[in-house]
């Protein structure tokens, strides 16, 4: 595959550097070549830039949403009172209502820990990773702690390889290549998003990690008491359902598999933004990592000139259809980069990451 350039103004080239990051990257790249490797940085930072030197309006969008905390107790009480209605329900109901209703609400809680990951539902760090074990609980399955971490490297790294788990690896890009073996890898999402991180970026675990852990098993373990184990299935089940083959779950496509050649990241405008806090306006996200998902349409309206020209989606089911069908598409359409010698990788794990 050919080099990504990105929309809306050329980077700073990133194959520049000392003499061992180009020998470096020369080896990556030959290593890995189906890959859309770009010689440039990641474009979000220098779009931020000039987007606020032309819009400092968008300053007074940045902060909290209070409300976040409400939707997080909110769906997490109506996951337990779902436990409670689908009690003695035929197979059919439950499986019906394990991927429609426990599917959808508990992708939205993952995208609420995406939120928080960021900050952006409390003040202070210690509220939000707290909120985030809240909005974990009903998914039966721990990811906060560890989501926080890897996430924040998605965003300050991008593409980086190695450093960027959100991408997949060479023997996902090898294997998952025909539509009936890309229909599986949307199966098997789940099992990619945890243990991709762990084969190529292993991190030592910290008290959060711990802390979240043991207030999974507790809820899970007061869920089979009081309620048994169908229902606590009915919660994982559907974790894994919402993160598989479904609608919503398009957007794991949608915001950095390389659909327009020369575009890194996409946006998506459609109606599931609504389940979602406005993960779609990806773009937006990574531009703005600290405006919440309540005013990211906002950045969108007021920054229009950058944003409306760029390609973008109205349909995530689309999404995973194209990705499926299109023998172009696959596991290997992700732009990845090398700015950092393995010297700085390495130190990087050294110190547990950039967030513990």
């Amino acid at each position: 595959m050919c080099k990504s350039s990105q929309i809306g103004g050329v980077g700073n080239n990133a194959a520049e550097g000392s003499e061992t990051l180009q020998k470096e990257r020369a080896t990556k790249i030959s290593q890995s070549e189906k890959f859309y490797w770009d010689d440039n940085d990641e474009p979000h930072r220098r779009r931020k830039q000039e987007i606020l030197k032309e819009h400092p309006v968008l300053k007074s969008y940045m902060g909290i949403d209070a409300s976040t905390k409400f939707k997080v107790l909110f769906w997490v009480g109506f996951q337990l009172l779902s436990l409670h209605l689908l009690q003695g329900a035929p197979w059919y109901t439950w499986l019906f209502c394990c991927y429609t209703l426990s599917g959808s609400i508990n992708h939205m809680m993952t995208l609420a820990m995406h939120e928080l990951s960021h900050n952006l539902g409390a003040k202070g760090v210690t509220p939000n990773r707290w909120l985030a074990i809240l909005a974990n609980l009903p998914m039966g399955i721990p990811a906060a702690a560890s989501f926080k971490r890897y996430h924040m490297e998605h965003h300050k790294f991008q593409g980086e390889d190695v450093v960027d788990v959100d991408i997949p690896c060479e023997a996902e890009g090898w294997f998952f290549h025909s539509t009936p073996r890309k229909v599986l890898w949307c199966f098997l999402q789940p099992l990619f998003y945890s243990l991709r991180p762990l084969a190529i970026s292993p991190k030592e675990p910290t008290k959060w990690e711990f802390i979240n852990i043991a207030c999974i098993v507790a809820f899970d373990l007061t869920i089979v008491y009081v309620w048994g184990l169908k229902e606590l299935l009915y919660l994982v089940v559907g974790t894994l359902f919402g993160m598989g083959l479904h609608p919503v779950a398009g957007h794991f496509i949608a915001e950095h598999y390389v659909m327009n050649e020369g575009q890194e990241t996409y946006s998506y405008y459609g109606p599931l933004n609504w389940l979602t806090f406005n993960v779609g306006y990806h773009n937006e996200h990574h531009d703005f990592a600290n405006i919440s998902g309540k005013h990211l349409p906002d950045v969108r309206k007021v920054a229009n000139e950058y944003y409306d020209e760029m390609p973008h989606y109205h349909s995530w089911v689309k999404v995973i259809w194209d990705y499926i069908v299109d023998d172009n598409i696959s596991p290997y359409s992700r732009v990845k980069r090398v700015t950092m010698e393995n010297k700085e990788i390495e130190d990087l794990k050294a110190r547990g990451g950039l967030v513990k």
